[in-house]
């Protein structure tokens, strides 16, 4: 499992992660690699952390972090059914598809390792640009359909 941060302008560090993401390693990650992430990819401090509604991500000791370092920066308080909403699920899919087209295909776990840190890297800004331009359309059609299932 990997864990990214990103924004309009830039690619913060991929990191990967050795087993399931459990409420207790969601946090052991946060104080780590969050703060350092989020000011690479937003040096103005303008940006929001942006998180989908996971059960780490919703768990009461990752809760209590973020309401504790709420000074810290913005975080973004997510529907937790709008999964669609979340431009990460579209990165995702990129590099996914980016492995799957890969030739050499990967063939150990380093491999892969190696592929998505370098597939990351490679993934322009105008391709996350074209996400975040893309979510006023969404905001849109989810009020439309009040939280309900859209084609977006």
């Amino acid at each position: 499992m990997v864990r990214g941060v990103c924004s309009w302008r830039d690619m913060g560090p991929l990191i990967r992660l050795e087993t399931t993401l459990t409420g207790d390693r969601y946090l052991s990650i946060l104080p780590d690699h969050l703060h350092s992430s989020i000011f690479i990819v937003h040096s103005d401090r303008l940006g929001q952390f942006q998180q989908d509604n996971a059960t780490p991500h919703a768990s009461r000791v990752a809760t209590k972090w973020f309401q504790e370092h709420s000074s810290d920066f913005r975080h973004f308080h997510w529907l937790p059914i709008s999964p669609e909403m979340n431009i990460t699920e579209d990165i995702r899919d990129a590099l996914l598809h980016a492995v799957e087209n890969r030739s050499p295909p990967p063939r150990t776990p380093m491999d892969l390792w190696t592929v998505l840190k370098d597939e990351w890297c490679e993934l322009p800004p105008r391709y996350l640009q074209t996400f975040v331009e893309s979510m006023p359309h969404s905001v849109a059609a989810l009020l439309r359909v009040r939280g309900g299932p859209t084609r977006y």
